[in-house]
């Protein structure tokens, strides 16, 4: 039941980091969504590493653990997302610098991303103390979550696109030919004959 249980929740998380790289896709562009799911998968394989590093038991409370972190992490990234669009869309769509403006959009929503996590880690930390053993796995995955989430959202996901954008600029600068040489008019004399 173990082995099929580990399974069925590696197949639930993949399936929704799989359903996030989609929508994210649509509602934005495909490294948009590329960004995201590279953060989601960062909060899952750190939170799974410490919830195992902790001998805590995989059960389904935690599976639903899991997803919910999946969840509120591609929340929070996609506010910033949201925010960096915006911002792109009130410039025209022209920007100089995309780290400049993602850094502008970070700034703007970092005290709404830094008040709700923390006062959602506030309540899952209760539920760790104050919820017994029944809620003990399932409450340990979201305190820890929600930290990796928030710098995720943060550090992980925005930079994912400075560094794809630039990788892009490098791709079309290189693929661009060289202008060719300007011919040369010369006077020719005709001939006598």
């Amino acid at each position: 039941i173990g082995k099929e249980l580990v399974k069925k929740a590696w197949g639930a998380v993949l399936g929704s980091l799989a359903g996030m790289l989609i929508y994210i896709w649509i509602r934005f562009e495909f490294q948009w969504g590329l960004a995201a799911v590279v953060a989601l998968a960062h909060d899952t394989v750190i939170t799974l590493g410490l919830f195992s590093f902790f001998g805590y038991e995989m059960s389904l409370p935690v599976v639903a653990a899991f997803l919910t972190l999946v969840g509120y992490s591609a929340n929070d990234t996609v506010v910033i997302f949201d925010r960096i669009r915006e911002n792109l869309r009130a410039r025209g769509g022209i920007v100089t610098s995309l780290s400049d403006l993602i850094n502008t959009s970070l700034n703007q929503t970092l005290s709404r991303t830094i008040l709700t996590s923390l006062l959602t880690w506030i309540v899952c930390v209760c539920l760790f103390a104050l919820g017994g053993p029944a809620l003990r796995d399932f409450s340990f995955v979201l305190v820890v979550g929600i930290i990796v989430g928030s710098y995720s959202s943060i550090y992980i996901a925005s930079p994912i696109l400075v560094m794809w954008q630039e990788w892009i600029g490098q791709r079309v600068k290189s693929k661009v030919p060289p202008e060719p040489p300007k011919p040369v008019a010369k006077k020719v004399r005709s001939a006598k004959v």
